[in-house]
This record gives C-alpha cells, structure tokens and sequence, in this order.
C-alpha cells in the first residue's frame, strides 16, 4: 500500500494517483517525499533500501545501500508479498555529530 502525503489516504501498490484526491503518487506519496527529503541533505552519504522480515524474493535482491541517485523506486512492481510492497529508505550519514559534553 502506498500512502499519500497530501490525504494521507492508502492506495494500492499499483496506483498512480491517490483513491482520495487523485494526488500523483509518483511525486507525493509519502515514500517518495522521505526520499527526496533524503538526497537533498547533505549529510546523507547513501540511502539502505530496508525489507520487512518476510518480504518476497524480488525485494530481498534489492535489499542493498544504495547512491543517493540510484534508489530504486518504491513500490518495486515485482513485488509478490500478499500485502504490497513493505520495503522503506534509511539513510546512511556521512558523520555523525557529538552533542554535549562527554561525562569524564
């Protein structure tokens, strides 16, 4: 299922617009928006594409880190899990930053 970021209504995997306000889901389903969130900061070296436990076998090939402009698009359209598509971006940091003071 994919989820629009303007209704925040659920649509099928295989929707190009939302069921709730026609919104094209290439562009603003929720996925799709984190993603783009994503190759725009700077801190963010690469994107891990992330599979659910039981995911198919089409998702688990692309189970991989990936160049911030060579994500693969999600939902993947090979994907045979019974309930859609489950698979999400995590972002992979540059550096990560200390804050505070360190307890001596």
């Amino acid at each position: 299922m994919q989820t629009c970021s303007k209704c925040n209504a659920s649509s099928p995997d295989h929707a190009i617009t939302c069921v709730n306000c026609s919104a094209n889901l290439s562009e603003f389903s929720a996925t799709t928006v984190a993603l783009k969130r994503m190759q725009a900061n700077p801190r963010i070296s690469g994107i891990r594409l992330t599979v659910a436990y039981d995911a198919c076998p089409h998702c688990y090939e692309l189970l991989n880190t990936y160049p911030k402009n060579k994500v693969p698009h999600l939902p993947h359209e090979g994907c045979s899990h019974e309930n859609g598509c489950r698979c999400f971006f995590e972002p992979v940091l540059e550096e990560t930053a200390i804050v505070g003071k360190v307890a001596e």
